[in-house]
């Protein structure tokens, strides 16, 4: 293969791991790597459009970054693509040098107890998909209208986000970018009590100290944290805190909470730790009614990590909702390997791997949550994605200079997979179109004060993507 000839990768996936790869791929090659970005929704961003809380705008302004790298020249996306369905690994290992897959965590993580599958007991993914607009959760049923009290089984972020759109008031909602089909349902909301509820103790959470310092910033919510529950999480020291100013921090605005006087706000936030949820009843009319759950404690392992363990006692606790937040993982992608127990694409460092030999796949790389987990933030996955493209340049050189195999894909060229793309899917979004699907949003977003009102039906996304509507006043 000449030298002088471009290297050309595939992205799946638009997320942050996505674009922070391209991005390093595109600044890192010295001008030799062209990249094109495969998504399956018309719109980029993954969850930083559909999973950051809409009263967190400043989050979202990463995309910025992520703006400047679309605008390259070498970069090329292509949204309303789905990998295994419009287009297969093999299809793109004839066309490109290498494929990086940023497919993320899409599903929860089940609680496998019975009565999980009631109506009105919601993963995370979807509530969150829900009030962002998200297409897969727009025509998702949350009654909030019928309870008056919500437990978040969870103690991370997500759970913090779930609970804190519980008890925000419209007017502060109003402002967000929030799906309206939401804010119509959160506006009418009868929810006054949100439980949020871990299984081991205060100084094990994983939320960051910004978000739990929020909560106490609500207008319409006090946040109310038991003295002597606090402390018995606490009863027995932990030795990763010496080494943890995170957690050390999170016990001490929870202990400032719980010394706090009750305001009378008229909805609350409680926070309860070393519970596990066995069950979940059902009322009369087979809806979520309770949550049995057992108390824990807290035991080191042989590596002295705490580990809830359950005891004999149990404590039920009405609600007409309830929120699983444990946790997420990745689903498998055709043709790519997968482990099913991790919920990841099995890897070296950003290499694929044989999961029943540990052998690298010549070609194939993964970036993100679908490569270690859904662990960090959004700043970790540049970290994360530069370790990959590391790996992708290291193999790309050692091929040219002919100590790992040629390069030969059939057809490298990029008018090529073009054409093979508008073939299999001709109402695909270049980035113009998503770019009029972001203009359109935002100048309706700025007649009601808000960032944007975003479009939740595909058809809608392809019709103004592709300019039969340009007129956003209609």
């Amino acid at each position: 293969m000449p030298d002088d000839s471009p290297i050309r990768v595939a992205v799946i996936g638009s997320g942050p791991a996505g674009f922070y790869a391209a991005g390093h791929l595109l600044k890192d090659s010295a001008g030799r790597v062209e990249v094109d970005m495969l998504e399956r929704l018309p719109t980029p961003w993954g969850l930083v459009r559909s999973g950051v809380a809409p009263d967190h705008p400043k989050i979202k302004s990463v995309s910025r970054v992520y703006e400047k790298t679309a605008e390259h020249p070498r970069f090329r996306f292509f949204g309303n693509v789905c990998f295994g369905e419009d287009i297969s690994r093999e299809d793109l290992l004839a066309h490109y040098h290498a494929i990086v897959y940023a497919t993320g965590s899409a599903i929860d993580r089940p609680l496998g107890i019975p009565g999980e599958e009631l109506p009105g007991s919601h993963a995370a993914t979807d509530f969150v998909g829900w009030y962002n607009g998200h297409p897969d959760q727009a025509d998702l049923e949350v009654d909030l209208l019928s309870a008056e009290r919500a437990l978040v089984i969870g103690n991370g972020n997500v759970a913090l986000d779930l609970g804190r759109m519980l008890v925000l008031n419209s007017s502060e909602l109003a402002t967000t970018d929030t799906a309206d089909h939401a804010l119509e349902v959160l506006a009418r909301s009868r929810v006054r009590e949100v439980v949020i509820v871990g299984r081991r103790g205060p100084a094990q959470a994983a939320f960051t100290n910004p978000e739990l310092r929020e909560l106490g910033e609500l207008s319409e919510a006090d946040v109310v944290v038991d003295p002597s529950e606090l402390e018995r999480g606490l009863a027995v020291p932990d030795p990763s805190l010496k080494d943890n100013a995170i957690a050390r921090q999170n016990v001490e605005i929870l202990r400032r909470y719980s010394e706090r006087a009750v305001a009378g706000k008229p909805r609350r936030i409680a926070m309860r730790f070393l519970l596990s949820p066995v069950r979940l009843i059902p009322d009369e009319a087979g809806r979520v009614g309770a949550v049995e759950l057992v108390r824990n404690e807290l035991v080191p392992d042989e590596k002295g990590t705490l580990r809830a363990r359950p005891t004999a006692a149990r404590e039920t606790i009405d609600a007409g909702l309830v929120f699983r937040a444990i946790g997420y993982r990745g689903l498998p992608l055709p043709g790519v390997p997968f482990d099913e127990r991790q919920g990841v694409i099995p890897n070296d460092g950003g290499r694929v791997t044989d999961p029943s030999t540990g052998v690298t796949r010549p070609g194939e790389y993964v970036v993100g949550w679908i490569k270690r987990g859904p662990t960090g933030v959004i700043g970790t996955n540049k970290r994360d994605a530069q370790q990959t493209v590391d790996a992708i340049l290291a193999d790309l050189a050692e091929r040219r200079n002919g100590s790992g195999g040629e390069l030969s894909p059939d057809s490298p060229d990029a008018a090529s997979v073009e054409r093979l793309l508008i073939a299999r899917k001709p109402d695909l979004v270049p980035y113009d179109g998503w770019l009029e699907i972001d203009r359109h949003e935002r100048v309706h977003g700025e007649r009601q004060g808000r960032p944007r009102v975003k479009l939740t039906r595909i058809d809608e996304m392809l019709r103004i993507a592709a300019a039969e509507s340009p007129d956003p006043e209609e």
